[in-house]
C-alpha cells in the first residue's frame, strides 16, 4: 500500500481492497521506523490520525465518500491545524498548538482526508536546504548525508521515502518545486491567489503560495481539486470557477510549442541537470511538441529583486512574533522593551534574523525608494517578459534547480550560494504565475534531476497534462530510493 500513488489508493478504498485504518496504520509504522533518520516530521499523533481514518471509513460505509475520503496525507508544519502543535520549523512557536485550521487544511478534513502529521521545514520558510529548522535538518532519502532541499522540504522527503503518499507545501521562491526536484517527486506551485492562504503562516505575503506534492501528475490534480477554492478570509483569494484538475490529462501533445528560455540554458546548470533536462526535452518532441527559443531578459535580476522584497514583507509579517501573545516568551527580562528584545533574540535562527534586519533596512527612511521601490519596478519587468514570452509558447521548460542535492553543510556558511538554489524558480513567484517541477533524470552519482514547467495565468489544468504525458512515456517518477521498502 505505501508504494501506492494516491490514484491507486483511492481505487483501493473505494473498491474495499483495503481500509483507511489499513492504510494509515502502514505509514504510520514506517514513519515511526524512519523519522529518527529522516526527520521528516515534527509532530506525530496516532490516535487522532486512527480517529480520522475510522471515521473516513464509516463515510465510506455510509455512501458519503468524496474522491479522497480515507487517504492519508501530510501537512507541512505552516498550516494552522486545530489541536496540532504547529511550528513553522521555530522555536519561536515550538509551543503553539493552533485553535483553528487553515484553510487548506479545513478543505482537506471536509473531503474526508487523514492527517499522518505536520512535517519539517526551514524555520518560517526561511532556506533552500531544510537546514534552518529548530529540529534539526531533513535528511534526502537518496543520500541522507544530502539536503532535501527547502522549505517544504520534510513533506518532499516523506513522499519520496514513502511515509505519505502526498503532502501539502509552500512555495514563496522555489519552496515546492526546488525540494521535489531534489528528492524525485513532483511539486506544484499554483497562480498566486488559487489557493487560501488564511492560517498559512506568512512570511512575504504577495509571494507564498500553497500547493500539493506527490509522485505524479495525476496525484497534483487531485490533491488541488481539493486546496484550490475561493476564501473570504484572504483578500488575495481570487474567486474563480470550480475546476476539475485533472481533466485534460489524456489530452495528446501534438503541436504543444514549448519555450526555451536562453537564460535557463546558459551557464548556471551542472553538466548532468542540463544532461537531463535536454534529454526531457527530446522525449518531448517525440511526442509531437515544437520546440522554440524565447528570453526572459530580466530574468537574472529575480534573485536580487526577491531578496529586497521577500525580507521586507518578512520584517513586517514576523513582528507578531513577540513573546505577548503567544509563543516563546524569555523566562527572564527586566521590563517590556527587554521582553521584547529577548524573547525575538531567543526563538529566532540565525536566518530569520539576518531577514528580518535585511527587510528592516530596506524600507527604512532614506532606503525605501533606493530599495524597495526599485525592486518592485524590476519585478513588472521580470512578468513582463513572461507576457511576451507566452506570446511564442504554451509552456516554458527548463531545470528546476542548478545542481542536485548538495551535502548537509556545503552551503549553510555562504548566504548567497544558498540563495541562488532558487535561481530558476523565484522569477515564477515574482510574476505569481504557476510552476511545477517533475522528475526527469539522475546525475552520474544517482540523485534526481527536476524538470521546471511554467505556465500561463490558471493554467494548472494544461500544465498537469503536458506533465502526464511525459510520465505515460517514461518512469522516472516510478523510483524509488535504494533501501525504501
Amino acid at each position: 500500500m505505501r508504494h501506492a500513488t494516491l490514484r491507486q489508493l483511492c481505487d483501493g478504498l473505494s473498491a474495499g481492497k483495503f481500509s483507511s485504518v489499513e492504510v494509515t496504520q502502514a505509514f504510520l509504522n514506517k514513519i515511526n521506523e524512519l523519522n529518527s533518520t529522516l526527520n521528516c516530521f515534527i509532530s506525530v499523533d496516532a490516535a487522532r490520525s486512527l480517529a480520522q481514518a475510522q471515521a473516513a471509513d464509516a463515510l465510506r460505509a455510509a455512501g458519503k465518500a468524496q474522491p479522497l475520503t480515507g487517504v492519508p496525507i501530510a501537512q507541512k508544519d505552516i498550516f494552522c491545524t486545530q489541536g496540532w502543535l504547529t511550528t513553522c520549523g521555530s522555536k519561536m512557536l515550538s509551543n503553539f498548538v493552533s485553535p483553528y485550521d487553515a484553510h487548506v487544511v479545513e478543505r482537506f478534513n471536509t473531503a474526508g482526508v487523514v492527517n499522518l502529521g505536520k512535517t519539517n521545514m526551514d524555520e518560517f520558510a526561511m532556506g533552500s536546504s531544510n537546514e534552518t529548522s529548530f529540529y534539526g535538518p531533513v535528511r534526502n532519502p537518496w543520500d541522507r548525508d544530502r539536503v532535501p532541499g527547502g522549505s517544504s522540504g520534510g513533506s518532499a522527503a516523506a513522499v519520496a521515502a514513502r511515509l505519505a503518499p502526498a503532502a501539502t507545501g509552500t512555495d514563496t521562491g522555489g519552496s515546492i518545486r526546488q525540494p521535489a526536484a531534489l528528492t524525485g517527486i513532483c511539486g506544484l506551485k499554483p497562480t498566486y491567489g488559487v489557493v487560501s492562504r488564511y492560517g498559512m503562516i506568512a512570511f512575504a505575503s504577495s509571494l507564498d503560495q500553497g500547493g500539493p506534492m506527490a509522485r505524479t501528475a495525476d496525484d497534483l490534480g487531485l490533491m488541488l481539486n481539493v486546496m484550490a477554492g475561493f476564501d473570504a478570509r484572504d483578500s488575495t483569494s481570487l474567486q474563480r470557477d470550480t475546476e476539475d484538475y485533472t481533466r485534460d490529462l489524456t489530452k495528446p501533445l501534438a503541436g504543444l510549442r514549448i519555450g526555451l528560455p536562453k537564460e535557463f540554458f546558459a551557464a548556471g546548470a551542472s553538466a548532468d541537470v542540463a544532461r537531463a533536462v535536454e534529454s526531457a526535452i527530446a522525449e518531448y518532441r517525440k511526442l509531437g511538441c515544437d520546440i522554440v527559443e524565447v528570453s526572459l531578459p530580466n530574468m537574472g535580476l529575480s534573485v536580487p529583486v526577491y531578496y529586497v522584497l521577500a525580507p521586507a514583507e518578512a520584517s513586517s509579517n514576523l513582528s507578531r512574533f513577540d513573546g505577548v501573545r503567544y509563543g516563546h516568551r524569555a523566562a527572564e527580562y527586566s521590563d517590556l522593551t527587554d521582553m521584547y528584545e529577548k524573547s525575538r533574540a531567543e526563538g529566532f535562527g540565525a536566518e530569520v534574523k539576518r531577514r528580518i534586519l535585511i527587510g528592516a533596512y530596506v524600507l527604512s527612511h532614506g532606503y525605501y525608494d533606493a530599495y524597495y521601490i526599485r525592486a518592485q519596478k524590476l519585478r513588472r519587468l521580470i512578468a513582463q517578459d513572461f507576457t511576451e514570452a507566452f506570446k511564442k509558447c504554451d509552456v516554458i521548460m527548463g531545470p528546476t534547480s542548478p545542481s542536485t542535492a548538495f551535502k548537509i553543510g556545503e552551503k549553510s556558511g555562504d548566504p548567497v550560494q544558498m540563495y541562488l538554489s532558487d535561481i530558476y524558480t523565484i522569477a515564477v513567484n515574482l510574476a505569481g504565475l504557476p510552476g511545477m517541477s517533475i522528475p526527469c533524470g539522475f546525475d552520474s552519482g544517482g540523485l534526481p534531476v527536476g524538470l521546471q514547467i511554467i505556465g500561463n495565468y490558471f493554467s494548472e489544468a494544461h500544465m498537469l497534462n503536458v506533465a502526464h504525458q511525459y510520465q505515460q512515456a517514461t518512469d522516472w517518477h516510478t523510483r524509488a530510493p535504494a533501501g525504501i521498502t
